[in-house]
């Protein structure tokens, strides 16, 4: 039913990790082969290619459902019908930044600071374009290739580059004056394709399946049994994304809790617990939360 385009290089392995996280297991007779299947009757086919063509190819219509990130939609300014973000990226859960650098040592210290004229090196050249342009500063912006950061002050005065976390930029003795994107990871799909309602209707179930392995990444289920006297006491110091579910046990001989929690939080928990009274307290890994 569906053609699904995801991304090459830098995201291609978390991306492959969460598909098949999401029981949406893309195979390939190599790593580098550009076509894969899924074994799931919604999904027709599979290719994996660069992230800045993914959102053209969708808008066109040659795939129904794609991953890139939002820096490629706005580049592109491809006609995409966004199905939501995915919070996840090559390294981290944090959002990419598309940045204004220039040296450290630089007395420029924001956008209007900078000279009519301006050389920008950036693998971006049409949101660069719009960006400056909206500024009313006229600027000369060369396509990068790579790279980026080593053309700065010898080639340009500035460049436009994606981060994560900033560090490689501060590495190459540069910093930071303007954000012009966040972008994240985002699920993207052909109008046409999300008007028809059996194909809308696959997507979003597709969706759900990676959005609920996201949602349960970081957490765990805590099952425990306490005694009357001492269920508030548990149920204070548990860290519930919703209200915990407590059921009382057979014979009235105290009830059952259950609870997701952030699995960053469970050492000092599980402690905690004990030193109120809880019992046969249990730690389960999670799969996948869908609300």
């Amino acid at each position: 039913m569906l053609q699904l385009v995801l991304p090459k290089g830098s995201l291609e392995k978390a991306t492959l990790e969460l598909f098949e996280a999401a029981d949406l297991k893309v195979k390939r007779d190599s790593s580098v082969d550009y076509k894969a299947t899924v074994a799931d009757p919604r999904i027709d086919g599979v290719r994996i290619l660069r992230p800045q063509e993914i959102p053209s190819y969708v808008a066109e219509g040659l795939f129904d459902l794609g991953i890139t990130g939002r820096d490629w939609v706005e580049e592109t300014s491809s006609e995409d019908v966004s199905l939501g973000e995915l919070h996840y990226s090559k390294a981290t859960t944090n959002p990419v930044r598309i940045v204004v650098a220039v040296p450290a040592d630089s007395a420029i210290d924001s956008v209007a600071d900078l000279p009519q004229g301006v050389r920008i090196s950036s693998e971006y050249p049409e949101l660069t374009k719009r960006f400056f342009a909206e500024r009313g500063i006229d600027a000369d912006i060369r396509l990068s290739y790579g790279a980026t950061e080593a053309k700065v002050p010898d080639i340009v005065d500035a460049i436009v580059d994606i981060t994560e976390t900033g560090r490689a930029l501060r590495a190459a003795g540069l910093k930071i004056i303007d954000t012009i994107l966040v972008s994240y990871t985002e699920l993207v799909a052909n109008p046409t394709s999300y008007a028809d309602p059996d194909k809308r209707h696959a997507m979003e179930q597709v969706r759900t399946l990676l959005e609920g392995v996201l949602e349960a990444r970081g957490k765990v289920l805590v099952k425990l049994n306490i005694g009357a006297p001492e269920l508030d006491k548990v149920i204070e110091l548990i860290p519930a994304m919703k209200t915990p579910t407590v059921n009382e046990l057979y014979g009235g001989h105290g009830y059952a809790v259950e609870s997701v929690v952030p699995k960053s939080e469970i050492n000092t928990l599980i402690p905690a617990l004990r030193d109120v009274g809880a019992t046969d307290i249990i730690e389960l890994p999670i799969s996948k939360i869908v609300h």
